[in-house]
Formats: structure tokens, C-alpha cells, sequence
């Protein structure tokens, strides 16, 4: 459902244009070239070009990209408040009547020179809607959203520009409605001062969607272990508190931790945006066998996009520069991570390829063998517990918690509850004496009350994902990544540009 409404969308928006150019004398099919269509508005309404650049700007591009289509529509005489929020909100329907409708004319620079307001007064007026507008949308309809890191890849790149649809799964009501606009958690020019106030917070709340999350959808949620963090630049998301408050020399020592490091809590929902494969839903019981992921017994499907590490064996000949470049995109940067030389067996190498990348690498003539590479250490995933001997690629199973599910609560299984029980749905857990205690009443049991998600990056030995953190609730996700809109690498990634994302 969420697919058709933005295939009619799109339609109904660049039909509309394409009628609204020809009346404006611009060459109508100008309106159907992405970006280039904007270039043609700023031209014809001699607004400053860098306008036009500006709006390559992640979030912030947005805004600007509205406001430009309300100069535009100011051209054609629509001035109040009316036309504006029919631009913004009903663009599908008002385009194509502006541009097909014969009682609308393109009254260029004279109209809007000639309206009573200032020319000052009315862009400022525009620009205004279109933040509170847009606002409005990335709040509760879609957000851009850009690839930081290569824990997706290849499905996903960095620097792959998305927008991430809010209605998938229903928008949530902002926990901190009072913030800065165009930012998430961080004012604009520093790496740690807060964009929001505590002083105003709503319980989770969300609005209906097209449906709940599904297994294998790509999806964008705030970080569950972030909710804490050492309030530095080199810290962060990048290296997460608790990952710091485990090893060595806090070992759990959180007024050691304190004292040496400033220390921010966050609310829920300005924690930072991760985005990664649902591998698993509520109600589900996940394993991983050497690396490879079950649901309920039974294998899951294997992203063809995903990457994971394996042990290649040569003839003593290297790869040649071409096949490392141009098959498998490699490049100088990023050669050291993805290739590195394996001590275990000669002329041999631990690279980190795709399924398709497996069988271009069989095809050569210095290929000799080829096997996974499995992550042997254990002791390094959630929920960190002595003894348990779960490893990245062999992990589980793992009950996922479903809202009115129940377990029993047992020293087997409280590492893997304790923190859903007591962070995320909010309640007193005590243990003493082989006994535990919830909001002071004995039990041996727990229904849990919210839908959990396992999450888990295609770029499976260079994910930080629910094997180091556990679970992520219902309350966390802020929706599905549905369409990668523009993509860089030293120059624009044309292959990528609205690709969809699966």
C-alpha cells in the first residue's frame, strides 16, 4: 500500500510539473529529469542558484527542495496559506491542476511583484511554511536518511542517500517535540551539545501504518544501547558506553567510568539512527550455524547483497588491480579492511565478498580454494555472560520477545531479558537469593508487553547489530528504508539513483 501511494505520488507530481513548465515556457520535458527540473524553477524565478546546491544537503535539502516549489507556485498567482499547503501536502493532485487546468495562467515575476505583501515579507513567509511543512513530513511521513558506515554493504554503500517511510509501520509521536529543526540529537556546528529539551516528553505513541515490521525488511531505528553515552567525539555511537563500561579497567565499574568521562543520557527517540535487516520478529527463536541464520529451525534467506568473510587460497599470484576495482569495487581506501593476508595457510587471504562476488572470484585463473571464515572468540556478544560460548557465526537460539508472550525467568536466560525487563519496559527488577523480584512482587515468570526485532547487518563480520546488543523494541523504530534517492562516491553513483531497497 505504501508503494502505490508513492507511485501515484511521483506520477501526479511530475505529470503536474510537465504541465506547469509548458505554461511557464519552459521545454516541458524538463519537469521529468530528477534535480534537473529544480534547476529549471530556480532559473525561471531568478532565485540565487546556490538555492539549487543547497538542496543536496541531507535533511536539511528538503526544506529547501519545498521552498522552491512554492516560488514556483507563487508564479502562477497562488499566494495564501491554502495553495501552499496543497503544494506541500497534495503536490500529486494541485500540480496537475495548476498545469492542466485552463482558468490557471503562469503570471511570472509581475504578479508576485505586484502582491501587497513585500517581495522580503512573502519569501520569508514561504520559507517559514515550508520548515514547518516539512517538518511535518519528516515527523510523520518520510525522513532522508544517509548511509555512514559499511555495515550494510552491498546492499546498502555509503553515502547512499535514502528516504525511509514512516507510514510503513506508523509514525510515532515525538517523545521530544521540542527540538531544532533539520537535526536529530546534536546542534548544528558541534559534535555534543543536545538539539532538544527533556523538559516536554510524551509517552511512546504511534500512529497506525501499513503493517508491523517483517522479517527481511531494511529498517532504520534508534539505537537501543545508545541511549547512554561518554558525551565525546570519538565516543558516541562509535564506541558505545557500555561496550567501554564492560572492559577493562571499568569492568562494570560505572562511578569509575563517570569520573573519568562526561556522561549523556538520551531520550529514546533522539538515541542515533541505525539502520539494519530484520532477521527476526517477536514470537520467533533465532540461531546462527556457522554464520548461517535460522528462524525457527529452519535457514532464513540470504540477502544477495549481503557480504561475509571468507579464506582465499591463490596459486601465489595476487589479484590484479582491474578485478579488485572494477569487479569488486574495491579501491586504495578501503583495500586494507576487506583484503588482508592469512597467517593460517600460504598464499592465502581473508576477503569480504558478496555471493556474487564468490563466484567472480572462483572464475579466476589464480584461484585455488575458497571457505568461510568463521569469528572462533567467544565471550564478545550480547548478553556478555561467563561461561556462554556464543560467537558472532555461532550464536542462539534466542527466544524474541512477542507483546503478550511470557517466560519463565531463569539464570539461564536473565542476562538475555534483564535489560528488555527493566530499560525498556520500564520495571524494578530485583534479583536475591535465586529469587526474582519485579516492582517488588515475587515471580518466576515475565509477559512482555512490547514486539521485539532482531537486527542484523548485511556486512555480517563488519555489523555492530543485535549480536552485540540484543533486541530492539517496537518503541525504537522509526520506519522502513524504501528508496535510495541519490548516492555519491566522488561523483554521483548514477546506477544507484532511485533504486529500490530489498
Amino acid at each position: 500500500m505504501g508503494w502505490i501511494i508513492f507511485i501515484i505520488g511521483t506520477i501526479g507530481w511530475h505529470l503536474g510539473m510537465y504541465g506547469m513548465f509548458k505554461k511557464a515556457g519552459i521545454e516541458p520535458w524538463k519537469a521529468l529529469v530528477p534535480f534537473y527540473n529544480t534547476w529549471c524553477i530556480v532559473e525561471k524565478t531568478n532565485i540565487r542558484k546556490i538555492w539549487f546546491w543547497l538542496q543536496f544537503i541531507p535533511i536539511a535539502g528538503q526544506f529547501i527542495t519545498i521552498w522552491i516549489t512554492i516560488i514556483f507556485v507563487m508564479h502562477f498567482g497562488k499566494f495564501n496559506l491554502l495553495h501552499h499547503a496543497a503544494t506541500v501536502f497534495f503536490p500529486f493532485i494541485y500540480f496537475p491542476y495548476l498545469g492542466f487546468s485552463k482558468d490557471v495562467k503562469y503570471a511570472g515575476h509581475d504578479v508576485v511583484r505586484r502582491y501587497q505583501k513585500s517581495g522580503s515579507r512573502e519569501w520569508i513567509d514561504a520559507a517559514v511554511f515550508a520548515v514547518v511543512a516539512a517538518t511535518i513530513i519528516r515527523t510523520f511521513i518520510f525522513e532522508a536518511y544517509t548511509i555512514p558506515t559499511g555495515s550494510m554493504e552491498k546492499t546498502l554503500l555509503i553515502n547512499d542517500f535514502l528516504f525511509v517511510n514512516k507510514l510503513s509501520y506508523g509514525p510515532r509521536i515525538p517523545q521530544t517535540p521540542i527540538s531544532f529543526p533539520f537535526v536529530h540529537n546534536v546542534m548544528p556546528f558541534t559534535t555534543t551539545t543536545p538539539s532538544y529539551t527533556k523538559a516536554v516528553q510524551i509517552p511512546y505513541t504511534r500512529l497506525p501504518g501499513f503493517g508491523p515490521v517483517k522479517r527481511n525488511d531494511v529498517v532504520v531505528f534508534n539505537f537501543p544501547a545508545g541511549d547512554t553515552i561518554i558525551n565525546l567525539p570519538q565516543f558516541g555511537s562509535k564506541q558505545p558506553y557500555y561496550d567501554v563500561l564492560r572492559a577493562s579497567p571499568y569492568n562494570g565499574n560505572r562511578d569509575a567510568l563517570m569520573a573519568d568521562y562526561p556522561i549523556h543520557v538520551h531520550p529514546m527517540d533522539k538515541t542515533d539512527n541505525y539502520i539494519k535487516r530484520c532477521v527476526a520478529i517477536g514470537g520467533e527463536t533465532l540461531e546462527i550455524r556457522d554464520g548461517r541464520v535460522f528462524i525457527n529451525g529452519q535457514p532464513n534467506e540470504i540477502p544477495p547483497g549481503s557480504q561475509t568473510e571468507y579464506i582465499v587460497e591463490t596459486n601465489g599470484q595476487f589479484f590484479t588491480e582491474e578485478f579488485l576495482t572494477q569487479k569488486l569495487k574495491i579501491t586504495e581506501e578501503n583495500a586494507a579492511d576487506i583484503i588482508q593476508a592469512y597467517q593460517g595457510k600460504a598464499n592465502s587471504y581473508i576477503m569480504n565478498l558478496s555471493p556474487a562476488d564468490v563466484e567472480l572470484v572462483k572464475k579466476l585463473p589464480n584461484f585455488k580454494s575458497i571457505e568461510p571464515a568463521f569469528d572462533v572468540v567467544p565471550g564478545s556478544v550480547f548478553p556478555y555472560t561467563a561461561g556462554l560460548n556464543w560467537t558472532f557465526d555461532n550464536y542462539g537460539p534466542v527466544y524474541v520477545p512477542k507483546a503478550g508472550s511470557s517466560i519463565t525467568l531463569t539464570p539461564a536466560n536473565i542476562d538475555l531479558y534483564r535489560r528488555v525487563i527493566s530499560v525498556y519496559e520500564n520495571n524494578e527488577l530485583v534479583e536475591a537469593n535465586g529469587k526474582y523480584f519485579i516492582n517488588g512482587q515475587e515471580t518466576t515468570s515475565y509477559t512482555f508487553k512490547y514486539n521485539y526485532y532482531w537486527m542484523m547487518g548485511d556486512n555480517r563480520h563488519r555489523s555492530q547489530d543485535s549480536r552485540k546488543w540484543g533486541f530492539v523494541p517496537e518503541t525504537h523504530v522509526v520506519g522502513k528504508a524504501s528508496l535510495i534517492w541519490f548516492s555519491w562516491d566522488r561523483g554521483p553513483r548514477w546506477n544507484r539513483l532511485f533504486k529500490t531497497i530489498k
